[in-house]
């Protein structure tokens, strides 16, 4: 397989994670064509914890396109860590070559065919891809992981809303630094500071979320029927974004029972794979958790963690408020579509 993108920050994650998977081994590495042709320990400047893994030290960075499939019959799938101007173009070149492309990118996943998953949360979206493959031509596909900042929030009202319905939801962001990639945002903005707007978020936030909370519908998913309100800033933490979350459900839960459909919530399609948590959600009861220091890492980056779940009195009966926190780039990122891409082969779609 390749890694699109792969001198980024979410490029490194992915190939961070990739380190001696049991299903998939990186083929090739793409980048700009300003790095083009140097050797990975060169072109990356690594920013993430840990060392440039020894296995792509020496791997020379090839260009992001699809030509790179006609003398490596190895890459079928491509994680895709590129920048939205070129992910709009590489990656349908990448599954129209056959590549199944699994996307960090924004630019497809409000695409009517395309899948928007979390696995936990929406893993039967997945079999859009057939249908998307079908309409196209194309014996690959692209499969998008969600906006880092939704991870968390949706992976808290998947059971809610199985259980007890969700109307409203009124959400605000605390994001971590790492969240605008790297160099990221100047030191000057951040220190001792936080900043009341990220473009773009505020949207994607509200639209992902009733997309990955919708209904496949043969070829398209319909929307959850869902209010939603966010409000999104970036805060002056390096990992884990931080949502609050206040939900108006449907019909009338107590804390204690919200609590109990949380812990309870469990996803049998993706058990024993690589990078699946053996708990999806885990729910702290300590009074000042989470926290991104001491929590992100929960379930090796991979669990949503919640706490502070109260009644909320603007909704009666039927409010719960409540904090989540994902680790951004590695459920909200890398992590996430790679689990994307493994429960694709337990299935037989790539």
């Amino acid at each position: 397989m390749a890694v699109l993108g792969a001198t980024g920050a979410v490029g490194q994650r992915f190939i961070q994670l990739l380190q001696d998977h049991p299903v998939f081994e990186i083929a090739a590495l793409t980048a700009s064509d300003r790095n083009g042709g140097k050797r990975y320990a060169d072109a990356a400047h690594w920013v993430i914890e840990g060392d440039v893994p020894a296995a792509v030290q020496d791997m020379v960075l090839l260009p992001t396109n699809a030509g790179i499939t006609g003398s490596r019959a190895d890459v079928r799938v491509a994680f895709s860590a590129l920048p939205n101007d070129s992910a709009q173009v590489a990656e349908p070149e990448f599954a129209q070559a056959g590549v199944t492309v699994f996307s960090n990118a924004s630019f497809h996943r409000m695409v009517k065919d395309v899948p928007l998953v979390i696995t936990e949360v929406n893993a039967g979206h997945l079999l859009l891809l057939k249908q998307q493959r079908s309409a196209r031509g194309w014996s690959g596909g692209i499969v998008c992981n969600t906006n880092c900042t939704v991870s968390g929030p949706a992976m808290s009202l998947r059971p809610l809303y199985d259980a007890f319905g969700v109307k409203r939801v009124f959400a605000v962001s605390m994001q971590a630094e790492s969240g605008a990639g790297y160099p990221g945002v100047p030191s000057l903005d951040i220190t001792d500071n936080v900043l009341p707007f990220i473009k773009g978020e505020e949207d994607k936030m509200e639209a992902e979320a009733r997309k990955l909370l919708g209904t496949l519908r043969g070829d398209y998913i319909e929307d959850a029927p869902i209010g939603l309100s966010a409000h999104c800033n970036r805060v002056p933490v390096t990992d884990g974004h931080m949502v609050t979350m206040s939900v108006e459900l449907s019909s009338p839960a107590s804390p204690m029972e919200a609590i109990r459909v949380l812990n309870a919530f469990h996803c049998a399609d993706v058990d024993g794979l690589p990078m699946a948590p053996a708990r999806p959600i885990v729910v702290r009861d300590e009074v000042d958790r989470p926290q991104p220091r001491r929590d992100r890492m929960a379930g090796k980056g991979m669990t949503t963690v919640i706490g502070r779940v109260r009644a909320e009195p603007l909704f009666g009966d039927c409010g719960v408020k409540f904090m989540t926190l994902s680790h951004n780039t590695i459920r909200g990122a890398a992590g996430g579509s790679l689990l994307n891409a493994e429960l694709c082969a337990r299935w037989g779609l790539i």
